[in-house]
């Protein structure tokens, strides 16, 4: 049986040299790769097709949350699993949310570790009780309406009800029942609060 093929993804070098020697204790797993960023990991992916991709979540320039939504965009079959030492939930949540197939801490023992690339290399799903009840914590935010999102990312940009109501062709009341349903459903006092909330919730990009 062919051993699991790897790619390691962080930024701290000592951290990737750690989990070469780690995992190359196992023969049922083989690292082809090892990379210290977002933009060399999508490249290191799509050439390698690793069976596993073991992805830092915290790295400066692109997340390993972004960097998996724009690897899955490419490549659909990737099975990304996220290695993090720390994390918010938000953090986590958006990771798993764009595609990621597990999430583990970098404390985990190796039977959790070994565990999780299993499970993750054979299309499964891994998240570690330590990450679930961090996420279970923090619930996600409602859902909001295609036209609630279209609002929300105009008020991102500074403008006001009357200049949303222009540019989306709908009346001034209307919007502003939208902002109210939009400030009550992100629990936010204005509409600076609501718009930081949802950068912070990745609902909205900057």
């Amino acid at each position: 049986m062919d051993p699991t093929t790897i790619l390691l993804v962080d930024d701290h070098a000592m951290m990737r040299q750690g989990l070469v020697s780690l995992l190359g204790t196992c023969p049922e797993f083989k690292v082809i790769g090892d990379v210290g960023d977002g933009e060399s990991a999508l490249d290191a992916a799509l050439r390698l097709r690793p069976d596993v991709i073991i992805m830092d979540l915290m790295m400066p320039e692109m997340s390993g949350a972004q960097t998996t939504q724009r690897l899955l965009a490419s490549w659909t079959e990737a099975q990304v699993l996220i290695l993090t030492t720390f994390g918010t939930a938000d953090d986590l949540a958006h990771a798993l949310s764009v595609g990621a197939r597990g999430a583990i801490l970098k404390s985990a023992d190796w039977n959790e570790f070994h565990q999780a690339i299993t499970a993750v290399a054979a299309g499964g799903h891994y998240i570690s009780p330590e990450i679930e009840q961090i996420i279970s914590e923090n619930p996600p935010l409602p859902r909001l309406s295609p036209r609630q999102l279209e609002i929300l990312k105009l008020m991102a940009k500074g403008l006001m009800n009357e200049d949303i109501a222009q540019i989306l062709k709908i009346s001034l009341p209307m919007v502003k029942e939208h902002v109210k349903a939009l400030l009550h459903k992100l629990d936010a006092a204005n509409r600076t609060e609501a718009v930081a909330i949802a950068l912070r919730k990745y609902l909205i990009e900057s």
